[in-house]
């Protein structure tokens, strides 16, 4: 008997409850498998003299973590809460690429997110519906897409058609959560066929193909965003183009330009929603899926200590159950204690001025370990800072917290919106970071609204509220839940003043 995708999704979360993803990893420390090679001392020794550590680099090797000791709980808690934080947002990845793949033909998951198979991708034909959980803080500026890839087994071939004037940007993300290869309007990115490639494909650049864009990791994900105006022409435009918006394997490619009309792709039956994100790092499993994350994404210059630290933790609780119970209790602490709070966004990015924080390193983030989980946790899936900056609060200009209950203006004086070559908007989520359906079905006001009432001095006043503020106000009133709710700027493709942070987002004042 065929097995549905929604059965599949169902097996998926009882493989992750009962740790069945990423066990295989775990077997294969505890059956010894070597920690990676020493790394030279070169790599690590801090010295005046370039020369003599260049001398020294091809004969002086650094000691690894030796396997087989017996690791104090102490000791392991501490090596372990530092994995649980770093690891998050890898394991992350793994679990939305077990879930989306597992749908046996690109459409519409529940009918309101993009799922297709591994290499192939997925478009709406519209802005995404506020019952969509996959992930916090999406958006109603833009048509999205979602694939993922396996890269190195299977490269895929994504298409570019001629968007003309539009603005795009297809993100393409690695495992960690970094973006690689540059696509899009903000680069002056050509109409044609891209091949996506892992760090391991041998292959050469077929012919018809306009670049090759590797990455970094073999999981790879992407998400074409492409501007919609609201207003039933554009809608009605942007069909032709983003229907050539196609992935697929590089086995497919015949150098024409592939067509899905997405508006009427299947709905695929999923999982019904909880009313907040889906849980993709289930603390208790997080153990038996991080050996998985050890031996696909290698370390990135100067993380040869860490992983050395990590694969002796994983080797000593293969071979201790009472350790690997320590692994677990401090994985649900972890998550508590340190992650938790990454959804309170005056503990994510940096401050922006009148009580407004903004994103750093967002979709570049190397070793910045503190913004890459703390962004996987709170809105993952960002731009690159030079493709979109992102600014957010919990709290007005004087410090007190967002309520349904009361009323806000955010007045931004004339000519002092967010200074773009792309678009801007300021978008409405619920505590969940999620939107809140509402009668008039408006999450976000911006440059896709051509209805917005100016102030006689040309200054621009956006409401937010249970309450509508009433009257012409009401084109410009993002209605809000009855109780928390957070605010969220998008600027896409800053000029000067939004990259080099002289631009601050307006103070929110409580309307009288």
């Amino acid at each position: 008997m065929k097995t549905s995708f929604n059965d599949q999704l169902d097996i998926t979360r009882r493989d992750l409850m009962k740790g069945g993803m990423g066990a295989a990893s775990l077997a294969a420390v505890s059956a010894g498998a070597a920690v990676p090679a020493a790394v030279t001392a070169a790599s690590v020794a801090v010295t005046a003299n370039a020369a003599q550590a260049q001398q020294h680099a091809a004969s002086a090797t650094v000691t690894q973590p030796a396997t087989g000791i017996v690791m104090s709980p102490d000791y392991a808690r501490t090596v372990a809460q530092m994995a649980y934080v770093w690891g998050w947002p890898m394991v992350n990845m793994i679990n939305r690429r077990a879930a989306i793949t597992q749908a046996p033909e690109p459409g519409h998951l529940n009918g309101v997110l993009p799922a297709a198979p591994r290499g192939q991708i997925a478009m709406l034909n519209d802005y995404i519906e506020p019952s969509e959980t996959f992930v916090t803080c999406p958006n109603q500026d833009v048509v999205y897409g979602l694939g993922f890839f396996a890269l190195d087994e299977e490269p895929v071939v994504i298409q570019v058609p001629d968007f003309g004037d539009r603005f795009w940007v297809y993100a393409l993300y690695d495992a960690r959560t970094d973006q690689f290869g540059h696509l899009g309007k903000p680069y002056g990115s050509k109409p044609g066929f891209y091949l996506l490639a892992g760090p391991r494909w041998s292959g050469l650049k077929p012919d018809g193909t306009t670049d090759v864009l590797r990455c970094p990791t073999s999981l790879a994900n992407a998400i074409p965003r492409v501007f919609q105006d609201d207003t039933p022409e554009d809608r009605k435009a942007i069909q032709e183009v983003i229907n050539q918006v196609v992935a697929y394997p590089l086995k497919d490619f015949d150098g024409e330009m592939k067509t899905i009309e997405w508006a009427k792709v299947p709905d695929i039956p999923g999982p019904a929603s909880s009313g907040e994100e889906t849980k993709w790092v289930v603390p208790d499993k997080f153990f038996d899926q991080f050996g998985e994350v050890l031996d696909t994404v290698d370390p990135l210059p100067g993380e040869e200590a860490l992983y050395g630290q990590f694969r002796l933790l994983l080797d000593a609780a293969s071979k201790d159950p009472e350790l690997k119970k320590v692994l677990v209790a401090t994985a649900v602490e972890t998550e508590d204690k340190v992650i938790q709070p990454f959804f309170q966004w005056k503990h994510n990015g940096r401050p922006a001025g009148n009580g407004w924080n903004r994103s750093t390193n967002n979709a570049q983030f190397g070793v910045d370990y503190f913004n890459r989980t703390g962004t996987a946790k709170s809105n993952m899936f960002d731009n690159r800072p030079n493709e979109r900056q992102y600014f957010y609060t919990d709290h007005d200009g004087a410090g007190g917290e967002l309520s349904g209950s009361g009323s806000y203006a955010i007045t931004f004086p004339a000519g002092q919106e967010p200074p773009v070559n792309g678009f801007w908007s300021l978008t409405l989520y619920n505590d969940k970071h999620l939107f809140h359906a509402n009668d008039l079905k408006r999450y976000s006001l911006g440059t896709k609204n051509k209805n917005l009432k100016r102030n006689s001095d040309g200054s621009l006043t956006l409401y937010a509220g249970a309450k509508s503020p009433g009257g012409d106000k009401e084109n410009n009133w993002l209605p809000a839940p009855d109780g928390k709710f957070s605010l969220y700027i998008r600027a896409y493709w800053g000029k000067e003043a939004i990259l080099d942070g002289s631009w601050q987002p307006p103070a929110i004042e409580v309307a009288q």
